[in-house]
Parts: C-alpha cells; sequence; structure tokens
C-alpha cells in the first residue's frame, strides 16, 4: 500500500467522524453538505453545490472520454430509539467507528470521495470520473440524485457507495406502493343497512396475500406483494363503513414493468388501485459490463438487492458496491468497521484500475 493511499483512507476516516457529528436527517443535510464543501475545497477542487448536493469532475476531464460517476448519500434515518450510545457522538472501539450513518452510508462515501481524490489529478485517465454526494436518498426524495443529474455532464456508467461488504450488487427489485380503496355503501350496524366496504376489501387483500407474480428472477428471485396499512374513515362503531383504504407494498423484479403488475392487479381486484409512484423501478446492469468483469477479476460476487437504493433513479448502467454490512442499516448503534472502509478504498481503486 502506497503512502499516498494510507493517507487517504486517514483523511476518510476523519472525515467520516465529522460526518457523524452533525445530524443530517433527510431534507436537512445543509451542513454536511458545507462539511463536504469545505473538504473538498481545502483539496483545491472545483465543485459545486446545488441544494444539499455536492459534485465535482476531475481535473482533466475530457467529453470525448466515457464518464463514470461516483456515487453515495450523506442523509441519513432518524436514529433507532434503542441506542445505547450517542448517535452523534463517533467513537471508536475494538476497530469499529459508531455513530449514526457510519455504515449506511458514510464509509462508502468517503471511500469513494477518497477514490475521487486518489484519480483526481492523474492526466491520462481512459474515462472522466465525476463525485457526487448526494441527499435525500433514505427518503427517495426528489431533491437528491434525480435533482443534480441535469446539472452532470452525460454519464456512461456509475458506481452507487452503498454497504454491501464489498461484493457486487448488480440488480435491484423496484418499489412501487399501491394506495387501494375499497368501496361499499355506509349504513346503520344494528338495521343490517349499507355494503361493508371492509368486507370488500377483504376479497382483494386476500388475493394480494396469496397471488404470486409467476416470472421468477434468477437475481431477484420471486415478486413480493405485501398489504401493510388498512384503515377506513369510520369513527363510530356503529356506523358500516363506505370506505375502506389499504396499501401495498409491492418489491418487482426486472422481469416485469409496473405498467404490467399494475394491469394484472387490476385485472383481478374490484378495488380503486392508484400507484403512488413509478419512480423506484427495478435495475440491473449486464454480468458482460466491463464494470461487473472488473469486479469479477477482483474476486468479487454478484447479487440481486432486495433493497432500493439511488441505483433506481440513475437511467444508465450503474454497479451497488461498498463497504459495510446492509445488515447494520438503520439498527441502533449502527458501526463501520474501519478495516473495511480502508479496504473499501482500496478495492474501489482497483476496480476502477481495472475497468476496460
Amino acid at each position: 500500500m502506497s503512502k499516498e493511499i494510507s493517507i487517504l483512507q486517514n483523511e476518510a476516516v476523519e472525515l467520516l467522524k465529522e460526518l457523524i457529528s452533525i445530524p443530517s436527517f433527510s431534507k436537512e443535510e445543509d451542513q454536511t453538505a458545507g462539511i463536504l464543501c469545505r473538504f473538498i475545497g481545502t483539496k483545491g477542487i472545483v465543485h459545486t453545490r446545488v441544494g444539499n448536493n455536492v459534485f465535482a469532475l476531475n481535473k482533466h476531464f475530457d467529453d470525448k472520454k466515457p464518464t463514470i460517476l461516483l456515487n453515495s448519500h450523506h442523509d441519513t434515518v432518524k436514529p433507532n430509539p434503542q441506542y445505547t450510545r450517542n448517535p452523534f457522538t463517533p467513537e471508536i472501539e475494538d476497530g469499529k467507528l459508531f455513530g449514526l450513518g457510519s455504515n449506511d452510508a458514510g464509509g462508502c462515501l468517503v471511500s469513494l470521495i477518497a477514490t475521487f481524490l486518489h484519480f483526481y489529478e492523474k492526466p491520462d485517465l481512459r474515462y472522466n470520473i465525476i463525485l457526487a454526494a448526494t441527499a435525500e436518498e433514505e427518503i427517495s426524495g426528489s431533491g437528491g440524485i434525480e435533482y443534480t443529474l441535469p446539472y452532470l455532464p452525460k454519464i456512461d456508467f456509475a458506481i452507487v457507495g452503498e454497504p454491501t461488504q464489498m461484493q457486487m450488487a448488480v440488480a435491484e427489485r423496484g418499489l412501487m406502493v399501491l394506495d387501494c380503496i375499497a368501496h361499499g355503501k355506509a349504513g346503520h350496524a344494528a338495521r343490517n343497512e349499507g355494503k361493508n366496504a371492509i368486507y370488500k376489501a377483504m376479497k382483494d387483500i386476500e388475493w394480494f396475500r396469496t397471488h404470486q407474480l409467476t416470472k421468477i428472477s434468477e437475481l431477484l428471485g420471486p415478486s413480493k406483494m405485501s398489504v401493510t396499512v388498512i384503515e377506513t374513515e369510520n369513527k363510530a362503531h356503529n356506523m358500516v363503513p363506505s370506505q375502506c383504504k389499504f396499501v401495498v407494498d409491492t418489491r418487482i423484479n426486472e422481469l416485469y414493468s409496473f405498467e404490467e403488475v399494475i394491469d394484472i392487479i387490476k385485472a383481478n381486484v374490484q378495488c380503486e388501485v392508484t400507484p403512488r409512484s413509478t419512480r423506484l423501478r427495478s435495475t440491473s446492469i449486464a454480468i458482460g459490463h466491463p464494470l461487473v468483469i472488473a469486479g469479477i477479476n477482483l474476486g468479487r460476487t454478484y447479487y440481486g438487492s432486495p433493497t432500493t437504493s439511488d441505483k433506481a433513479l440513475m437511467p444508465f448502467p450503474t454497479l451497488k458496491i461498498g463497504p459495510g454490512d446492509s445488515a447494520r442499516s438503520h439498527t441502533a448503534d449502527e458501526y463501520i468497521y474501519i478495516d473495511e472502509i480502508k479496504n473499501g478504498i482500496e478495492l474501489y481503486i482497483q476496480l476502477l484500475n481495472n475497468v476496460v
């Protein structure tokens, strides 16, 4: 390991400690965006801030070359109520750096920043590199990567930093939330009046519970539909409800479009079905893509990820890979190993060096 990389690794850990110490909930990332601007600025790098998103281009950017985007996020969820530590106090114990956002996705972000710095001044790269530290990932907000992309040059492919134990998430399930309304007719419960919307909803809910979409993905397995919320407008116990609303969380593999799934659902249920959004679609990058081949040559494995990230909002081939473990995300006393960050930086650099 070179002295230069060792310095980058140590700086990355110190930057992550500073980021942990400042709350940066989604839509409230103003201060951490400022920290990132200051850190990048002290390196003499021209950078741009749009909203709470910060991006920079490599020094010898050449629009005749293909361009790789390095992206991760600096927003966090709110701390799990079971925390036993101060979530905003970065502490290192037994090789672990504790703190909110350390694993998801601060370790990935600072590792990608270190990787960008390693390549920043090199004049003979085969490709351009853009760094983007973005906001609102945890809520899939419109003010994050989606807001930033129009400000960037054309992107050919990207690395999205999320905790994957530095293995390659080549596909993600899409997320589509459905608002459903079963319609009945109000009446007095004691007089057997009306048409109970709850009973109508139950038939449709049973269909969602038992129906299996038939296309099974080798990477992502079956698609999944789960009823997660149910409610009526009634406050009185003696009124037959005229409406019953429920919510369906659908996780769709890459073999279906959202439109196909909606058509299947509407052909089988009586309730009114409205998707909240169709933005977070299933994505995949070809196993034969140069970025994936480079990872395979470095001994990385690939898999399909059940979770959704900003990868879903990128209209170009994207590989999700990063230090840390997804199982630690959003848990109490979140942490990342210091060695995971250091190894992550080395592997990111090797990955980009091997892309042909």
